[in-house]
């Protein structure tokens, strides 16, 4: 979408490509929407404890936030495109803000069901989810992978940086004062996001780092239907959603509670998740790094892999030094799948179409988390612990990385995609 050029913020140097500005920017405006989403498994010991509502009755709340966060990616990508990236960074952050402050005050289910599951979820989704990818595809011909692994870092550091900082308020003064704490943050978030976001090189009469001058084209009209008729797209769909299976809604949800349940402090667990996303920062950055150099399906498959075999150890974890290896090792493989997915998205249906159709992708993500964070909490109540649901996440995983390795790595070409 075409729009007049801007002038550059005095506080930025002219010798920096402002694309290196807005990725800064915007990184703070992920890492705070995406640790918002640490909340559920956060403080879903305390709210269990304060109000005496089921952990199966409040996964229906954390799994209605996933879905929403998921449905906020193909949604993002057709907001962005009429009202730029700036306006809707903004009104996402002050919406999650509000959301937030609204789920502190809930006093029901239903409440809680639209503030915290419906309005927070949504709302952290359309920034969170296709950022990153417009922006690498926007401003960046060189170093999309470094970029695109930079978005997922941020992403999963704040999930899980967020989890100690989350759970620490919660034990000290409950989960309400927490949720009003990250809604002050969210909103100062929306600060330099409105002064310093600018939609593409063009408003700044800045060519691509590493391209020439282009303008910024709108996606394919028509995009959904040509995308859905090529296999690739549902390969794509159906690994990444198993990704969010076993991240968000295994991991990210419950291993708090199934630490409590081997013995465990709550503060301790969400400690262990913390140097988890130490651990992803630096593997979701090698990840970007190693998808501009090694092909993408087989990264995919060695993650998924990695991440299955992780899985299966879980159950056994009894002690620090086995949870400590624990979140090591599934730190480093946490969400270094956004990468090379994406990367396999620009170059199965163009630059241009990356974002609607990394958000279509990333919404089958946020199904799989939904789906892992209600099934877990089901099987526990059934079975009395956690150890199913992790071997069936350890299997799928396994099964996801053998089918990354079927996807065509199609360089994508105008005719080809509408011969589609």
């Amino acid at each position: 979408m075409p729009t007049r050029q801007q002038s550059l913020p005095r506080l930025v140097p002219r010798r920096v490509f402002y694309g290196w500005v807005v990725v800064g920017v915007s990184i703070i405006a992920v890492l705070m929407t995406s640790g918002s989403r640490a909340a559920p498994g956060a403080l879903l010991v305390d709210m269990e404890r304060e109000t005496g509502w089921s952990t199966s009755t409040l996964s229906i709340a954390a799994s209605i936030s996933l879905m929403m966060y998921g449905i906020g990616g193909p949604l993002a990508a057709a907001v962005i495109a009429r009202i730029g990236l700036r306006v809707t960074t903004v009104c996402s952050l002050v919406l999650a803000a509000f959301s937030f402050v609204m789920s502190a005050r809930a006093s029901s289910l239903w409440s809680l069901y639209v503030w915290f599951g419906f309005g927070a979820g949504l709302a952290s989704g359309l920034i969170a989810s296709v950022l990153g990818a417009t922006i690498a595809n926007r401003w960046f011909v060189e170093r999309r992978g470094l970029v695109t692994g930079l978005f997922g870092a941020a992403m999963s550091a704040g999930l899980l940086i967020f989890f100690p900082v989350f759970t620490m308020l919660a034990s000290n003064s409950g989960w309400r004062r927490s949720l009003e704490i990250g809604a002050v943050l969210l909103a100062l978030a929306a600060i330099p996001s409105w002064l310093f976001i600018r939609n593409s090189p063009g408003d700044v009469g800045l060519a691509p780092y590493g391209g020439s001058p282009e303008p910024t084209r709108s996606p394919d009209t028509g995009l959904f239907r040509r995308a859905s008729r090529r296999p690739e797209f549902w390969l794509l769909a159906v690994t990444f959603m198993v990704c969010g299976g076993t991240s968000n809604g295994l991991v990210g949800q419950h291993f708090i509670a199934h630490a409590t349940e081997h013995g465990f402090a709550e503060v301790t667990a969400a400690n262990w998740l913390a140097v988890m996303g130490l651990f992803n920062f630096v593997g979701t950055l090698a990840s970007g790094w190693l998808t501009d150099r090694v092909d993408p399906r087989r990264l995919l498959f060695a993650y998924y892999t990695f991440r299955g075999l992780s899985l299966f150890f879980l159950p056994v974890v009894h002690d620090n030094v086995s949870i400590g290896l624990f979140a090591v090792l599934f730190g480093l493989d946490y969400i270094a799948t956004v990468p090379p997915t994406i990367m396999l998205c620009a170059e199965t249906f163009g630059r241009h179409n990356a974002g609607t159709v990394y958000g279509w992708v990333f919404a089958a993500h946020q199904c799989g988390a939904a789906i892992a964070a209600w099934g877990a909490a089901a099987i526990r109540e059934s079975a009395g612990n956690y150890t199913w649901a992790f071997s069936a996440g350890g299997g799928v995983a396994i099964a996801a990385g053998m089918l990354a390795l079927l996807i065509r790595r199609d360089r994508p070409s105008a005719a080809g995609l509408a011969a589609a």
